[in-house]
């Protein structure tokens, strides 16, 4: 018997996960056995069916390999080795605003009024934010897709590309869950629709290789589809309901478990990223923001990476869960980013951001 319980496999590791030296950082292995074991050829410390030892990872990527006997264990951890404290603010589900650009013929992307609050916040904050786009609107007035965007404002887009970004969230929000079950063919053509659209209307610097899914819901055929279609990494909530993973794409009870502890992990076999969400901010009320970003803060492996989220909708009063104080809910979480020194960050930027 040989288990390997630390590292996890695909373990992101940072200056939290061990002890930092000028070769790289030192961390432990450990798990369990019932004969001896090698790590990386060295022999572990044995101790009542328990064995541990320490590496030193000194590249991006490393490859331990556990042998007892017969037995073998290959596990890959990652080392974000100049990691600092970072943050990215997310959209989900946005289209309408798009609708309201082109509809009413407005001069200024920014003549939008929501597109203009968020570039207020970059404006007061240096905060970034990310879009992730549909490519109809099927909800609200059903009359709208991205090829009614007209295309005169691409300066104007690329322009911003500093802190903004747009990229595939889904084809449309009806009906739920709609890559849950799907291949890879319906994800590959529904995310190429919204590609081709944003480089048509804004330009490919406003592009990133991160997104969300619409749901967190993919099969992992829908991810390998996101994955040829450039993408590195996916965001998600990585949490349990009834007993299985929810909003955490295709990933295993295991991984679900380990992400819901962490703030990334990579996927060996896939070879994708996923972060996991700190606060999506249309669910928690304006006062409870602050206290409940100072108990996240309090645990390293949780706040290295902040991932804040919001869905578009609920700025609208034609929305049944409108919430008037959307705008003060975001305020009051980029504030709070800004105030404690992180940096804000695209994951596509160095390492994850970092």
């Amino acid at each position: 018997m040989l288990e390997v319980e630390r590292p996890f496999d695909g373990m992101i590791c940072n200056r939290h996960d061990g002890k930092e030296t000028p070769d790289g950082l030192r961390i432990a292995v450990a798990g369990r056995c019932d004969a001896p074991v090698t790590v990386n050829g060295r022999p572990a410390a044995l101790s009542d069916g328990h064995f541990a030892a320490e590496v030193v990872l000194t590249a991006p990527e490393t490859v331990l390999t556990v042998r007892s006997g017969a037995e073998e264990r290959r596990v890959t951890v990652l080392y974000d080795r100049r990691s600092v404290r970072r943050a990215r603010f997310s959209l989900d589900d946005n289209i309408l605003f798009f609708r309201d650009i082109a509809f009413n013929n407005r001069a200024s992307i920014f003549d939008n009024d929501f597109l203009a609050f968020f570039r207020s916040l970059h404006r007061a904050y240096g905060a970034r934010f990310h879009f992730n786009v549909y490519f109809e609107d099927n909800y609200f007035f059903k009359d709208f897709t991205l090829a009614q965007m007209p295309d005169r404002h691409r300066g104007e887009w690329r322009d911003n590309a500093s802190w903004m970004r747009l990229t595939f969230h889904a084809r449309a929000d009806q009906p739920d869950r709609l890559y849950e079950n799907a291949g890879y063919d319906v994800v590959r053509r529904d995310c190429a629709r919204v590609t081709e659209e944003i480089v048509r209307f804004a330009g490919e610097e406003l592009l990133s290789p991160f997104t969300t899914i619409h749901w967190g819901a993919a099969t992992r055929e829908g991810c390998r589809a996101l994955r040829d279609a450039g993408f590195r990494g996916l965001a998600g909530y990585f949490i349990e309901r009834n007993g299985k993973p929810c909003v955490s794409y295709y990933v295993s009870s295991e991984q679900q478990r380990h992400l819901a502890a962490r703030d990334y992990w990579m996927d060996p076999e896939e070879r994708l990223f996923f972060i996991r969400h700190d606060m999506v901010v249309n669910n928690v009320a304006l006062p409870d923001i602050v206290p409940q970003l100072d108990t996240l803060a309090a645990d390293p492996h949780l706040s290295e990476v902040i991932e804040l989220m919001i869905h578009e909708q609920y700025f609208h009063r034609q929305f049944s869960a409108f919430r008037p104080d959307a705008r003060e809910r975001v305020e009051a979480a980029v504030r709070w980013v800004t105030e404690r020194g992180y940096k804000w960050a695209f994951y596509e930027e160095g390492f994850l951001g970092a």
